[in-house]
C-alpha cells in the first residue's frame, strides 16, 4: 500500500495526495477550497519528490483542553476547541511556532529555490483572455484581463478574426492603478453605438452605472448610481430602438428603512440624455427582499421579460409586458422554470425542469404565453442543460438563439457539449469542441453563428466561431495563449465504483506513456456540492510543473455536485452526504 494522505474540505471539497515510499514527506494542509489547496501545495510537494530527509525536531507540540458537550444525549470530547480563538495570545504565540516551524522545514529543501523561480517565469508570460464576449451591431464588445493590469479593459473589435481591429473603450486601470475600479458588467445598445457600464469603487460592491459612446470611448451625461449590490449583481436591457434602457435599482434614503436599502432590488426605464431622476418605475416593488432582477426585450420591441431569482436557491418567476402596457406572471417560483429568452418571431423558448430534472427546453407566443400548452422542442435527455453557470468572470446560458437556430449547452457528466437544432426541435449537426472539455461561454453572432469559450484541461480557453452552414468551429483572434505547452500529455476519461456500486467519473491528466506501475506521484481533487459541477480547466503553470516532475493530476466528479443532473446532487447532500466521501475514497 501506498502512503496516503487525505484533507477533507469545506461540504465536499477534498484532496489526496498519493506518494511512493521515496517521497513521502509532503505535509498535508488544511485550506477552504481544492483549488487554493493546490496552489499552496504544489511548490511543496514537488520539491519534496526530490527531498526526503525528516525535519530535525519534532513539531511544536499543541496542548490539549478537553471540552465536552452533549448532543442528542450523546458525549462529545474536543481537545483543541481553544484553538478557535485565534486573537488570544496562546493561539497568536501557537501559530507563531508553527510558521517559524514550516519556514525552516520549507527553506532546507533544495528543490523549492528552482521550483519557485520556474513558477514565477511561467506565470510572468500569462497572456491575454477575453471575457463575457457580446455582439451587437456588427461589432464585438469584451472584458480583456490583460496581465499584469489589476483590472480587465472593456475592449471593442470589427470582427473577432482580427485582433489589430482591438480598440479600447474603457480602461479602469488608469483611473485607479492600485486596481479598486472594476467594471461589473457591461451592456451594448443593440446597434452597437453605445454601452451601458456598471463599475464598483474598492470592493464595495456598490455598481454605478455610465455610458459611453463606442466610437470615442467618451462618456456620455447619463449617470446612475446604486444599480447593482452585494444582493443582486445589477442589470440592463436597451430597448430595441436604442433610445434608453431597462435597469435595476436599488431603494434610495426614504423610500424603505435603512436596513433594507441593499434590498428590494426594482426595475426602472432610463431615457438616454435624461436625469436619474427623472426615470421612470417600471416593477419590483412586490419582488422578494432578496429577489434578483434581470430584464429582456423582444428584437421587435413590443415584449418586455423580467426574469426574477429568489436569491441564490435556484428558483425563477417570470413576467411578462406585451403592446397593451399590461403585466403578466408567465410562472412561479415552484414551477421549475429556470429561463425564458425570446427568439425571432417574438416566440418565447423556455428552460424548465418541470417533470424533467435534467431539463427541457420548451416554447411558446409571446402573444399568448400559456405554459401548459407550451410544445416542448428538446425534450429530457441524458445531457443536462446548464442553466446559468458562472466559470471565473464569465457566464454561460443554458441556450442562445440565433434567427434560424437553437444551441442549447449541455454537461456530460463534468465535459460540456453544445447540441443544435432548429427553431422547432429538428436536431443539426453538433458544434465540434476540444475533447473533454468546458464551455465557459457562448453568445449569438450574426445570422446563424455563435461565439463560444472552449478550453479543457491541457488547452487554453479561446473563443471559436461556429457557422451553422458549414457545422465547422473555427478559432478566432480571441485565444489565450499558453506559456506551457501540453503537447505530451493526455486527458483519460475514467470511472471508479463507490461503496455503493455507484460509478463515479474522473478525469486523469499524465504524460503520454506514464508507467501504470503505481509509483506515480498523483493529487486527486474532487468536490460534491451545491449542484456544481465541476468541469474542466486549464492547468496551466502549476500542472505543467507537476506533470514535468512525474506527478499525475486527477480530478474526481463526486455526487452532490451537478454532473448528472438533480439525482446527482440531491443523492450527496443532507443526509446522503456520506456518499461524497465515499466516492472520493473509491
Amino acid at each position: 500500500m501506498l502512503n496516503q494522505r487525505a484533507v477533507f474540505c469545506n461540504l465536499g471539497t477534498a484532496l489526496a495526495f498519493n506518494f511512493p515510499p521515496s517521497a513521502r514527506r509532503a505535509s498535508v494542509i488544511p485550506v477552504a477550497s481544492f483549488l487554493r489547496c493546490f496552489s499552496a501545495w504544489l511548490g511543496l510537494s514537488l520539491a519534496s519528490l526530490a527531498f526526503s530527509q525528516s525535519p530535525t525536531s519534532p513539531p511544536p507540540k499543541t496542548e490539549r483542553h478537553p471540552v465536552t458537550d452533549a448532543y442528542h444525549g450523546v458525549q462529545v470530547t474536543t481537545d483543541y476547541r481553544w484553538l478557535e480563538e485565534a486573537k488570544s495570545a496562546a493561539v497568536v504565540e501557537w501559530t507563531r511556532q508553527q510558521n517559524g516551524y514550516t519556514r525552516t522545514y520549507l527553506d532546507r529543501l533544495p528543490a523549492r529555490a528552482a521550483v519557485h523561480q520556474r513558477l514565477q517565469e511561467l506565470s510572468a508570460a500569462t497572456s491575454p483572455a477575453y471575457l463575457q464576449v457580446k455582439a451587437a451591431g456588427g461589432r464585438v464588445f469584451a472584458l480583456k484581463r490583460q496581465p499584469p493590469l489589476e483590472q480587465p479593459l472593456l475592449v471593442s473589435l470589427t470582427s473577432p478574426d482580427v485582433a489589430a481591429s482591438e480598440k479600447v473603450l474603457l480602461d479602469p486601470n488608469t483611473a485607479d492603478s492600485k486596481g479598486t475600479i472594476a467594471i461589473e458588467g457591461f451592456y451594448p445598445s443593440p446597434d452597437g453605438t453605445r454601452v451601458a457600464v456598471v463599475q464598483t469603487i474598492g470592493g464595495s460592491e456598490q455598481g454605478d452605472l455610465s455610458v459611453i459612446d463606442s466610437a470615442t470611448g467618451r462618456p456620455l451625461s447619463d449617470r446612475i448610481v446604486r444599480v447593482a449590490f452585494a444582493t443582486g449583481g445589477g442589470s440592463v436591457a436597451w430597448e430595441a430602438d436604442g433610445r434608453g434602457f431597462y435597469y435595476t435599482r436599488y431603494p434610495r434614503v426614504g423610500e424603505r428603512p435603512a436596513e433594507d436599502l441593499s434590498f428590494y432590488e426594482q426595475l426602472y426605464l432610463h431615457r438616454l440624455g435624461s436625469t436619474e431622476t427623472t426615470d421612470t418605475y417600471v416593477l419590483g416593488k412586490e419582488f422578494p427582499r432578496i429577489g434578483e432582477v434581470f430584464p429582456a426585450v423582444s428584437s421587435s420591441g413590443r415584449y418586455l421579460l423580467v426574469t426574477v431569482q429568489n436569491g441564490d436557491g435556484g428558483d425563477f418567476a417570470h413576467w411578462l409586458r406585451g403592446p397593451d402596457l399590461q403585466w403578466r406572471q408567465l410562472t412561479q417560483f415552484p414551477d421549475g422554470v429556470k429561463m425564458m429568452a425570446f427568439g425571432p418571431n417574438d416566440q418565447l423558448y423556455v428552460f424548465s425542469k418541470h417533470a424533467a430534472p435534467r431539463g427541457k427546453i420548451l416554447r411558446m407566443p409571446a402573444a399568448n404565453p400559456v405554459l401548459s400548452e407550451a410544445k416542448v422542442i428538446v425534450p429530457e435527455s441524458e445531457a443536462v442543460i446548464t442553466g446559468y453557470d458562472w466559470q471565473g468572470l464569465d457566464i454561460v446560458p443554458s441556450y442562445v438563439l440565433t434567427r434560424s437556430a437553437l444551441f442549447v449547452v449541455d454537461v456530460l457528466g463534468g465535459p460540456s457539449q453544445i447540441r443544435a437544432f432548429d427553431l422547432d426541435g429538428k436536431p443539426l449537426r453538433p458544434v465540434p469542441l476540444i475533447p473533454v472539455s468546458a464551455v465557459h461561454g457562448v453568445t449569438p453572432f450574426g445570422n446563424d453563428s455563435i461565439l463560444f469559450s472552449n478550453g479543457s484541461f491541457i488547452e487554453p480557453a479561446g473563443w471559436y466561431r461556429f457557422d451553422s452552414k458549414s457545422g465547422q468551429s473555427q478559432r478566432t483572434a480571441l485565444m489565450e495563449r499558453a506559456s506551457v505547452e501540453f503537447a505530451d500529455a493526455e486527458v483519460v476519461r475514467e470511472f471508479a465504483v463507490s461503496k455503493d456500486g455507484t460509478r463515479v467519473p474522473l478525469n486523469i491528466i499524465r504524460r503520454k506513456g506514464t508507467r501504470l506501475n503505481g509509483k506515480n506521484p498523483t493529487l486527486l481533487t474532487g468536490y460534491g456540492g451545491y449542484g456544481i459541477n465541476i468541469s474542466p480547466k486549464f492547468l496551466g503553470a502549476d500542472g505543467r510543473l507537476w506533470l514535468d516532475q512525474g506527478g499525475v493530476y486527477v480530478v474526481a466528479n463526486l455526487r452532490g455536485g451537478g454532473e448528472f443532473g438533480e439525482a446527482w446532487h440531491t443523492s450527496g447532500y443532507l443526509t446522503k452526504k456520506q456518499n461524497v466521501f465515499d466516492d472520493f475514497a473509491a
